[in-house]
């Protein structure tokens, strides 16, 4: 009898899939305590590659089983992996009675050697994953057009040959929208698709940062378990690093609904955060060799860099134009006796700068605006929502219903407010964008009964699913948030300057001069990020960078030497 339970609607953002104590079954583990080799883990199917039951390795030493070639193969790859670091490619070698091929992965955690093992199953030698990355970067490196990632998509789907290769890319909000993609003739495109956050949850996109690519051979495989599939202390064993680590039965059954049989996917990662997916599908099963995913794997790390270095790119030309922002208003400002009013005449360039529809400023229970401001009636509502965000000097919404009940005919959805006094505000509004989505597939989660109750299942059917969005205004942009922070800076000490006494003066003239010098020193760290992208320069282009560089750093020794006034 199915027992109904309280329903856990974030249930699949809580599956331990880290912890699935069990691999695929194209491969085989050997988990290993050093100096000695003594074996602690391995997969259940070990005895089919070794013929040796899983009893008899469990506590002896893996000289009894592998040569002393192979283990200094894995011994020399071990040396260059700091614990924790992803998995590297050790290499080829024989392994059991019949001398089987099989490609190695090497990897330290948690004090132990875990050796992942992949029977070959092409013939000939393996290709050098280097020179296949390299042909591929050479083949999208020139791309001036602004097709960069229909290139990505192409060159990926000729490296691997699976029917479908897309570039996802998350979208402020936690979605996921197809930017490009290249697939087989006989398929439905899914370019422009939208996908809910829910598709991939936080653990899940927690290990596309640590494990740059993951692949699925065959969805229809049986999990090998992990024995013993604990550690001593009686913990789960942690697969976080585990390129064979067995997939959430959730996932697997998504991918079933979709027609999928086999997948691949490759990080992008940009700044630290998962800018998005090289998602590949295939509808049979299909074994990439490691060669090829070493190249794949290659090919995403250049992909990253040249995304990273991009937003940098963005983000520096936003910062300019802030920085402009914020020098005129200082000029504009710095001999105003009343701050307030002088700031209400600067209210259309405010709102021209920061993109905004309109602009207003909330001092003494007054309220004075230029352009677009929302209704009268919501009024009471706006101001409670900026009081209740407490110290914070900075909020913003993109979304109406946050922070005051919606009026028919009221075009005003987005809010950013800059916190100028204990109940002053200046505040930026964007108007309402109308947005028609095409999901793949009706985005809410059904419930399904199980013998634990409801969860949410996969998504059955992906035909394109239209929705349109209301209430919500284009989002304020992590460079809209760091260009509104430093200008927030800059109108608070300038009030301030303004409304205190004389005495005060000095001390606010040195916070003054430190925060203008924490924010330079900020720049140089975006700047210094955004080197990191630049790695595909030419040798003339990289001189020239040396040299503009050479003269930066020689001009901040001579301000530094300068005598102090």
């Amino acid at each position: 009898m199915t027992r109904m339970t309280t329903v856990d609607a974030d249930g699949c953002t809580k599956e331990p899939i880290h912890l699935s104590g069990a691999i695929q079954s194209h491969g085989y583990l050997v988990s290993c305590a050093m100096p000695d080799w003594t074996v602690r883990h391995v997969s259940a199917n070990i005895d089919q590659l070794l013929d040796v039951p899983v009893d008899a390795l469990l506590g002896h030493s893996l000289r009894d089983y592998f040569s002393e070639d192979v283990l200094q193969t894995v011994l020399d790859t071990q040396s260059l992996v700091s614990p924790g670091a992803l998995a590297q490619r050790a290499g080829q070698a024989n392994l059991g009675p019949l001398g089987t091929a099989c490609d190695l992965v090497v990897h330290v955690a948690d004090d132990l050697v875990h050796i992942e093992i992949e029977p070959r199953h092409e013939r000939g030698p393996s290709p050098q994953p280097t020179a296949l990355a390299q042909s591929m970067i050479a083949a999208v490196a020139q791309d001036s057009h602004g097709n960069f990632h229909d290139y990505v998509a192409a060159q990926v789907r000729e490296l691997t040959g699976y029917d479908r290769v897309m570039v996802y890319r998350f979208l402020h909000d936690g979605t996921g929208e197809v930017i490009a993609e290249a697939v087989a003739d006989d398929m439905d495109p899914y370019l422009g698709l939208r996908y809910p956050a829910s598709d991939i949850p936080p653990q899940a996109r927690a290990l596309y940062l640590r494990n740059r690519l993951r692949v699925i051979p065959d969805v229809d495989y049986v999990p090998q378990p992990i024995i013993p599939g604990v550690t001593p202390d009686g913990a789960p064993l942690d697969l976080s690093q585990h390129a064979l680590r067995s997939v959430s039965p959730i996932h697997l059954e998504y991918l079933r609904n979709m027609g999928v049989a086999a997948s691949m996917s490759i990080s992008i990662i940009a700044g630290g955060r998962l800018w998005g997916l090289i998602a590949c599908h295939h509808h049979s099963p299909r074994l990439v060799p490691p060669a090829i995913r070493a190249a794949a794997d290659l090919f995403g790390l250049f992909v990253s860099m040249r995304v990273a270095s991009g937003d940098q790119q963005k983000t520096m030309a936003h910062f300019e134009h802030a920085q402009q922002l914020r020098d005129e208003l200082v000029r504009r400002l710095v001999d105003a006796r009343d701050f307030d009013a002088a700031l209400v005449r600067e209210l259309p360039l405010l709102r021209a700068g920061l993109d905004a529809d309109g602009a207003a400023l909330w001092s003494q229970a007054r309220w004075q605006a230029d352009g677009q401001g929302p209704d009268p009636r919501r009024m009471a509502a706006l101001v409670d929502w900026l009081q209740r965000q407490g110290a914070a000097g900075l909020v913003a919404s993109d979304r109406a219903e946050d922070w005051a009940p919606r009026i028919e005919g009221d075009p005003v959805a987005g809010v950013l407010g800059l916190r100028l006094g204990a109940d002053d505000w200046l505040l930026l509004f964007r108007n309402e964008q109308v947005e028609t989505v095409r999901w793949a597939g009706e985005p809410k989660k059904a419930l399904v009964p199980t013998d634990d109750g409801l969860r949410i299942a996969p998504r059955r059917s992906f035909s394109v699913w239209r929705e349109s969005v209301r209430g919500r205004s284009a989002p304020w942009s992590e460079a809209d948030r760091r260009g509104a922070t430093r200008l927030h800076a800059v109108l608070a000490e300038q009030r301030r300057r303004i409304q205190s006494r004389p005495d005060d003066m000095p001390a606010l003239d040195l916070q003054y001069r430190q925060a203008a010098m924490h924010d330079r020193s900020r720049r140089l760290d975006e700047l210094a990020q955004l080197l990191q992208g630049l790695s595909h320069l030419e040798a003339g282009a990289s001189r020239r960078l040396d040299a503009r560089i050479s003269e930066l750093e020689a001009e901040l020794r001579r301000l530094a030497d300068m005598p102090l006034t």
